[in-house]
């Protein structure tokens, strides 16, 4: 990435983010009265994730879950409401006579060192089919991607950008530590991105699908790929998010 293209892609993100946060000012108030109205609990849910050179920042969210979601993991095993017999990476295992496992962030709360690492065969990251944390509310933030708004704040502050790679949970960014994998870590983190508009609907996607598709985006980024991503977004928010 030039100079001149980082310059201008930060002119338009600041112009482009503070324009929409102040269209979009009367409809994210409602949402955020609606969120008091349906539970005292924060309006805005607060994640630790890694973008541009493994820089970690607060990203911010519409909170979609009830109140204590990840307390309700170990409840939600017993139920086995998961999509298979793989259980998702959120679930902390129950260790006997081991010290304490160190806590990572992750999207819905926390997960422990223990896990990720029992977990590094995995290629695919699933979440729960049917999961009964979201709110009628929530799910619905989720599926128009209402719920991002917030990280409008976040491309004001610099934090990201509005075209890029997605910013990972840290239990995520650290296990992608090979020389292709650092690769995407090399362009700014997005509001949108290559693989965002190429994958969602999509059931299933492989941590290399992924990886290729944010170095695509890092090895070609340009004001011209940005622009072809921007117009990809819109049609791609009417395809059902799994998540």
């Amino acid at each position: 990435m030039t100079k001149t293209y980082t310059i201008i892609k930060r002119g338009i993100d600041i112009t482009v983010a503070g324009l929409a946060l102040i269209l979009l000012s009367p409809l994210m108030l409602l949402v955020a009265l609606l969120l008091k109205v349906e539970s005292r609990a924060p309006v805005f849910y607060v994640s630790k994730r890694a973008g541009f050179g493994y820089s970690i920042f607060d990203l911010y969210k519409f909170r979609t879950m009830v109140p204590g979601a990840d307390k309700q993991i170990d409840q939600l095993k017993d139920r086995n409401a998961y999509g298979d017999e793989k259980e998702e990476p959120a679930c902390s295992p129950e260790h006997s006579g081991e010290a304490d496992p160190e806590l990572l962030y992750h999207d819905d709360g926390t997960i422990d060192e223990h896990t990720v690492r029992n977990n590094q065969d995995s290629t695919i990251f699933k979440k729960f089919t049917s999961d009964p944390r979201i709110t009628p509310l929530g799910r619905f933030l989720r599926s128009s991607s209402i719920d991002e708004l917030p990280q409008l704040l976040n491309v004001l502050k610099g934090d990201m950008s509005l075209v890029g790679n997605r910013p990972l949970p840290l239990y995520e960014a650290e296990k992608l530590t090979t020389d292709e994998a650092t690769a995407r870590f090399l362009a700014p983190a997005g509001l949108t991105g290559l693989w965002q508009v190429t994958k969602r609907g999509k059931k299933e996607m492989s941590t290399g699908e992924r990886i290729a598709l944010d170095n695509e985006y890092a090895e070609k980024a340009s004001l011209l790929f940005d622009l072809k991503i921007i117009l990809m977004t819109v049609p791609a928010l009417f395809k059902q998010e799994n998540a």
